[in-house]
């Protein structure tokens, strides 16, 4: 039980890695989160500083996902250990401690972490991410879709109760960190994909 415990502290100092707050104060920002959403993942760093810190914070937080993940499962001897360090991940992405618990939204480290445990099951969520995007160019309600629909995809392809378990955990999670975006989508107040947000 300790090696599992240790995994997931691993997997969650990982996803609590602050890809997005570093990658804007190297590009010259004070706080991005005193800008736009307030958050840390890619859109927000989009919308404020542009496509190349964007895609840094996007391509980090996968990478980060994944080998949290990874590291749960090469640490933690039990199977479930590894479904449930991608929660950890994702949970370390949302509420780092080295933000004093302000993160991001998830879905891009969720998509890290669920590419190392699910792969199949992602390819589809990926799928409607894309089309939901293209056609709204509401990343929030894309993001929203694409993580609901993983743990429908990872029980239908047979993968294990556990990593179900877990993806259906990830999407609580990220649903939960788009409450806001919910709100405005309902209010048509939701900045479309593209638009940029205002610096404090």
């Amino acid at each position: 039980m300790a090696l599992n415990l240790l995994g997931l502290l691993a997997a969650y100092l990982i996803g609590a890695i602050p890809v997005g707050f570093l990658v804007a104060r190297a590009a010259g920002s004070t706080d991005i989160r005193r800008a736009g959403s307030g958050t840390i993942g890619a859109t927000n760093v989009l919308r404020t500083l542009g496509v190349g810190p964007a895609v840094l914070t996007l391509v980090g937080d996968i990478v980060k996902g994944y080998l949290a993940m990874s590291a749960a499962r090469a640490i933690g001897p039990e199977p479930w250990a590894a479904s449930a360090g991608a929660v950890a991940a994702v949970a370390g992405n949302c509420w780092p401690v080295f933000l004093r618990f302000r993160g991001g939204k998830g879905v891009a480290t969720g998509l890290g972490a669920f590419l190392a445990l699910v792969p199949w099951a992602v390819a589809p969520a990926a799928g409607l991410w894309i089309v939901v995007t293209a056609l709204t160019r509401y990343v929030s309600l894309a993001s929203i879709v694409a993580c609901v629909s993983l743990p429908v995809s990872a029980a239908l392809l047979g993968y294990p109760r556990h990593a179900v378990i877990a993806a259906a955990l990830t999407a609580a999670i990220i649903v939960w960190r788009h409450r806001e975006n919910i709100v405005r989508l309902a209010g048509g107040r939701e900045r479309r994909l593209g638009e940029r947000a205002r610096t404090a």
